[in-house]
């Protein structure tokens, strides 16, 4: 008979942002009236940049004639797109081969996927406060014993907790992990590690025989010297990491769907040769994977180099001007925040030691503001929230009004 995974069990309670979405749905309907100015969940909102959707256009043009149409690409991307990201990396000094990349259909995926590689045994550290799927794939797939309640995390995963007093950067494990999730610039604190905080964990993975898994799909938003936007900047890291990036927030690709992985030939973990992981992912990839959209690679190929690029840069710069807003507006009526400087996200302290969830419903309440909580990302974010720069500015501008003139703190 069938039997279901009963790992599923043991993941707590619901995914964080459908939890937010129905507290948000509750509320309006005891409050119809009022309206709701979002500044929770990642999603972008200025319209994609003219030479994109100009691509776009282009390739579905193409596609509606017999003599140009095309179907079934390659698997780990279409060619031309993967040469157009390896001169992405060649610009900021880092050589890669076009075997090395994979073409996906968003960073998210490849971020639950790319586990799978590494046996069931793995012990994997997360920075704590970490963005949820990093968690709940691996609780998904067996590597927790289950939620303590007690302790507000799952059992058997490595929390590496990210404070003020650390400045949110996460601290080297304790002990021997296998698999390291590391996010830089960090969702959801916008905290940025540098040259010299990222190489103590590749030199920790070189020792230990460990992996990294590096999220950079916020690297666009790096607007101060001294901090890497690839891992492959610092020396040694092919050896022990695998980078994965997207297209959703340089570009506004969040509905739009595109991203890629860096699976370096040289990776190696306790028990592989060199090539066997990036071996191992194309399988997986052409085995699991028919490729991601056509016409969506059309619009990355455009967004890597020329107006496209330039198009999408002033699209950053947008978001990075509502996080300075947001950082200064909430600074202004008292409350401790950070990030919002290379990042799109303001990780601001509650007032009074009030727990996330509490000042999610104040904020609701009295201004109509939602963020994102918190305890929602990890136990060291139970006294903070999320505050995204992805709205229109006129909204951004709305929102620190009401909260500066109805937040009773």
């Amino acid at each position: 008979m069938a039997t279901i995974n009963s790992a599923y069990r043991k993941l707590a309670s619901g995914y964080l942002f459908p939890e937010i979405n129905r507290r948000v749905r509750s509320w309006q309907e005891r409050n119809p009236d009022k309206k709701v100015l979002r500044l929770g969940i990642g999603n972008t909102t200025e319209a994609l940049p003219q030479a994109i959707c100009e691509a776009m256009i282009e390739k579905v043009e193409e596609l509606g004639k017999r003599e140009t149409y095309t179907g079934y690409g390659d698997e780990q991307g279409d060619g031309y797109l993967r040469a157009a990201l390896v001169e992405y990396y060649k610009k900021g000094g880092v050589s890669l081969e076009m075997d090395e990349v994979f073409v996906s259909d968003g960073a998210k995926s490849d971020a639950a996927n790319i586990q799978t590689l590494f046996s069931i045994d793995s012990v994997v550290a997360v920075a704590d406060p970490a963005y949820p799927v990093y968690v709940d794939s691996n609780v998904a797939s067996g590597r927790s014993e289950g939620w303590d309640e007690n302790l507000g995390m799952y059992k058997d995963l490595v929390y590496l907790s990210c404070t003020e007093e650390n400045g949110f950067i996460p601290p080297l494990p304790s002990q021997k992990v296998d698999l390291i999730y590391l996010c830089n610039p960090n969702n959801p604190t916008g905290a940025v590690m540098s040259h010299e905080q990222v190489k103590r964990f590749i030199d920790y993975a070189r020792k230990n025989k460990s992996v990294i898994i590096y999220d950079s799909a916020y690297s666009e938003y790096i607007t101060e010297e001294g901090y890497p936007r690839s891992i492959y900047e610092i020396e040694g890291a092919k050896e022990c990491a695998i980078e994965i990036s997207s297209f959703s927030k340089f570009s506004g690709f969040t509905g739009v769907r595109l991203g890629w992985t860096v699976v370096p030939r040289s990776l190696v973990c306790e028990d592989s040769k060199p090539r066997e992981l990036n071996r191992m992912w194309n399988r997986r990839q052409t085995t699991f994977f028919n490729g991601a959209s056509n016409i969506a690679q059309k619009g990355g190929y455009a967004a890597l180099s020329g107006e496209g690029y330039e198009q999408s840069r002033v699209l950053v710069a947008y978001y990075l001007e509502n996080a300075r807003l947001i950082r200064e507006g909430l600074q202004r009526i008292g409350l401790t925040v950070y990030g919002g400087i290379n990042s799109p996200y303001i990780w601001a302290k509650t007032p009074n030691g009030i727990d996330s969830w509490t000042f999610f419903d104040q904020l609701l309440d009295q201004c109509h503001v939602v963020v994102t909580p918190g305890g929602g990302f990890g136990p060291a974010g139970n006294q903070f929230v999320r505050v995204s720069a992805y709205n229109h500015r006129e909204n951004v501008e709305e929102a620190m009004k009401m909260i500066q003139e109805n937040l009773m703190i």
